[in-house]
C-alpha cells in the first residue's frame, strides 16, 4: 500500500503527471496498447486489470459480467440492467454518459472553454464554421470520462442521428493538467462530430474526443471502426433513429463528451464544474 500510495502522490505532481502522460510517442503508445487490449489470455486478461485497479478506483461490482476474455472485453463492458436509471420528463436530455463535468455554460461568440482561461472556437472544434453559427447562445457540457468509469454513451433524448463527420488528428491526454497547459486540445485531437436531430426540430450535437491510449471510438449504427488507421470517408451521412437512454455506442477506453445544444436549452440544476454524472441523469432543460 505504501508503494500504491507514493506512485498516486508522484501521478499527482503535475509536472510529473503531464511529462509522462504526453511527452511519449502517443500514436505508438496507443497503437499498442489496442493491440495488448485484445489478447485474449487469462493471465494476461487478469494481470492488465490488476495493474489497472493498482492505478485507479476500478469498481466491476455494475458490470453484468465478471469474466473478461481480454482487458478490452473489460474496457468495454456492459452493465447490469438497471445499473442507470434513465429520467423520463419529456422536459430533460440525460447525460449520454458516466463523467465528470468540466466547463460547462453558455456559448458566446462561437467561443467555449476548455479549462478557466483557455477559450477555443467552437468552429474549430467542429470544423464546421455554418454548424457552430447554430449554437449561438446555446449551452454546452464537457463530460470526462476516467479509466474506471463505463465507456459506453447513450442517446440523450428519442432523436434521428443525421451525420457523422470523423476528424483524425493527435491523441493528447485530456485529464485537467493536459487542458490547462495545451491550447486548443480538443481541437487537436481525433474526435467524431455527430449531429442528432431532436423530435421537436432541434439540433443537438455531441462530440466525442479521443485521447492517449483511447484512440478508438465504435457506433453501433456504423459499420465501421473509427480509430488511428480509418481512412474512409470523413463525413458519414446516416439515418439511424435512437431511443432516449439507448446505446449510441463505446469508447474503446475511455475520454470526453462535448455536448452541444442551441439557444432554448439550458443546463440542468446541479450540472456545473467538478458535479460527477451518470448515464441516465438530467443533464440539459428544455424551454
Amino acid at each position: 500500500m505504501k508503494a500504491k500510495s507514493l506512485i498516486g502522490r508522484l501521478t499527482q505532481q503535475e509536472d510529473i503527471n503531464f511529462f509522462f502522460s504526453n511527452h511519449i510517442p502517443r500514436r505508438m503508445v496507443t497503437l499498442f496498447l489496442g493491440w495488448w487490449s485484445r489478447i485474449e489470455h487469462p493471465w494476461v486478461c487478469r494481470g492488465s486489470i490488476a495493474v489497472w485497479r493498482w492505478f485507479s478506483e476500478l469498481n466491476l461490482s455494475e458490470a453484468k459480467t465478471d469474466h473478461f476474455k481480454s482487458l478490452h472485453a473489460c474496457f468495454t463492458r456492459e452493465l447490469k440492467d438497471g445499473a442507470r436509471p434513465i429520467d423520463e420528463s419529456p422536459r430533460h436530455l440525460i447525460s449520454p454518459c458516466d463523467g465528470l463535468v468540466g466547463a460547462c455554460g453558455p456559448i458566446a461568440s462561437d467561443t467555449v472553454l476548455q479549462a478557466k482561461g483557455f477559450p477555443y472556437a467552437l468552429s474549430d472544434l467542429l470544423a464546421d464554421a455554418q454548424l457552430a453559427r447554430q449554437y449561438e447562445g446555446g449551452h454546452y457540457a464537457t463530460l470526462r470520462l476516467t479509466s474506471s468509469m463505463y465507456h459506453r454513451f447513450h442517446a440523450p433524448a428519442d432523436c434521428c442521428i443525421e451525420q457523422v463527420n470523423y476528424i483524425a488528428g493527435d491523441t493528447w491526454n485530456v485529464n485537467p493538467i493536459a487542458l490547462k497547459r495545451v491550447s486548443r486540445l480538443f481541437c487537436k485531437n481525433e474526435r467524431a462530430v455527430i449531429r442528432c436531430r431532436l423530435k421537436g426540430g432541434a439540433l443537438l450535437t455531441l462530440v466525442p474526443v479521443a485521447a492517449i491510449l483511447v484512440a478508438s471510438i465504435r457506433l453501433r449504427f456504423l459499420d465501421v471502426l473509427l480509430h488511428l488507421r480509418y481512412g474512409g470517408a470523413n463525413v458519414i451521412p446516416c439515418e439511424a433513429a435512437l431511443h432516449r437512454g439507448e446505446e449510441m455506442g463505446w469508447f474503446e477506453h475511455g475520454s470526453t463528451i462535448i455536448v452541444l445544444a442551441p439557444a432554448g436549452i439550458r443546463l440542468a440544476e446541479g450540472v456545473v464544474e467538478g458535479a460527477r454524472v451518470r448515464m441516465g441523469q438530467a443533464l440539459m432543460q428544455l424551454p
